[in-house]
C-alpha cells in the first residue's frame, strides 16, 4: 500500500509539474504575442503621427489624373507634381498636357470611356483625381450625360477592376443634386454620377463639390474669364468659405484625401478647404 501510495504521489507531483510548464509556457506564449501586436501597434503610430502631433502619410501616393489640359486638371497636377508624398502621376488623356516632369508619365487615349485596353498600364496606382468634364452650356441632356456619367462611370469601373484599393476622387459642383430630381439637368446629371461612383468597389471614393477656384499663378490653362472676376476673390472669402476656394487648395484637398481620408464622402467648399488646411502640405 505504501508504494502505491508513493507511486501515485510521484504522478501527482509529475502532473503538477507538467501542467505548471505547460502554464509557463502558455504565459510566454501570450507575453509575445501581446509584444507583437504591442510593437505592431507602436509602429503604426510612429508612421503615422509626427513629433507635432501631425498626421503624416502611411504610403507614398501614385495617382492618375484626367483632364490635365483643362483649368482644375492643370492645377491638380502642378500640386502633385510639387507634393513630397506624391511619387508617381500618370496622366491619361486625348491630348498631351504639355508638362514634363521626373514624376510624370502620360498616356493619349482618343476616348477616355473606353480605356480597357490601358488596363495593364493602369495597374498599381492608388489614386485618381478625376477632373476631366465639360460645361452643359449648349449642351442638350443626352449629350451633357454622355460626357459627364457615362464616361466618368465607364473610366472609373475599369480603375476599380485593376484597383480596388484607390481612392477615387471626382470634381464635381457645388449645388449638385443627390436626389437627381430636381429642375436643373447638369446638377441632376452629377448627383447621379456621384451616386453610382460611390457604389464601385474602391477603397474611397469622394465627391468633391467646388465652387469657384482661384486659379494658381503661373499655370496656362486658367478660364479666360477668370481674369474678369478674379478681384472679386479676397472678399468673397472674407466674407464666407462656403463659395470659394483656391485651385491649390482643392489639389491638395485631394492629396490629402487619398493618404488619410475625410469624415466624408461628398466635400462641399468649407470641406475642401478644411480638408486642405488640416496637414502641412511640405
Amino acid at each position: 500500500m505504501q508504494f502505491f501510495r508513493k507511486y501515485n504521489v510521484h504522478l501527482d507531483l509529475r502532473n503538477k509539474k507538467s501542467a505548471t510548464k505547460k502554464i509557463l509556457r502558455s504565459q510566454q506564449e501570450n507575453f509575445w504575442i501581446i509584444a507583437i501586436l504591442l510593437g505592431r501597434f507602436v509602429t503604426t503610430l510612429c508612421f503615422t503621427f509626427d513629433t507635432q502631433g501631425n498626421t503624416m502619410a502611411i504610403r507614398p501616393i501614385r495617382a492618375i489624373i484626367t483632364g490635365a489640359t483643362g483649368m482644375v486638371g492643370e492645377g491638380v497636377l502642378h500640386e502633385c507634381l510639387e507634393h513630397p508624398n506624391v511619387e508617381s502621376v500618370l496622366v491619361v488623356g486625348r491630348k498631351s498636357c504639355g508638362v514634363a516632369h521626373p514624376k510624370l508619365t502620360e498616356i493619349i487615349h482618343a476616348d477616355l470611356s473606353d480605356i480597357f485596353s490601358l488596363k495593364d498600364r493602369l495597374a498599381g496606382y492608388n489614386a485618381c483625381f478625376f477632373c476631366a468634364g465639360v460645361s452643359s452650356v449648349g449642351l442638350s441632356e443626352e449629350e451633357y450625360t454622355r460626357i459627364t456619367y457615362t464616361m466618368t462611370l465607364n473610366f472609373a469601373q475599369t480603375l476599380a477592376s485593376v484597383n480596388p484599393d484607390m481612392t477615387f476622387c471626382y470634381v464635381s459642383g457645388s449645388g449638385t443634386d443627390s436626389s437627381e430630381q430636381g429642375r436643373s439637368m447638369w446638377a441632376r446629371v452629377k448627383g447621379k454620377t456621384e451616386n453610382d461612383l460611390f457604389k464601385l468597389p474602391f477603397r474611397r471614393v469622394f465627391a468633391f463639390r467646388s465652387g469657384y477656384m482661384h486659379p494658381t499663378p503661373g499655370l496656362k490653362n486658367t478660364l479666360s474669364f477668370v481674369k474678369y472676376i478674379s478681384w472679386l476673390y479676397p472678399i468673397v472669402r472674407a466674407l464666407t468659405s462656403n463659395i470659394a476656394s483656391t485651385l491649390a487648395e482643392v489639389g491638395v484637398a485631394m492629396i490629402n484625401a487619398a493618404q488619410n481620408g475625410y469624415e466624408k464622402r461628398v466635400l462641399e467648399v468649407a470641406d475642401i478647404i478644411a480638408l486642405a488646411n488640416v496637414h502641412a502640405k511640405k
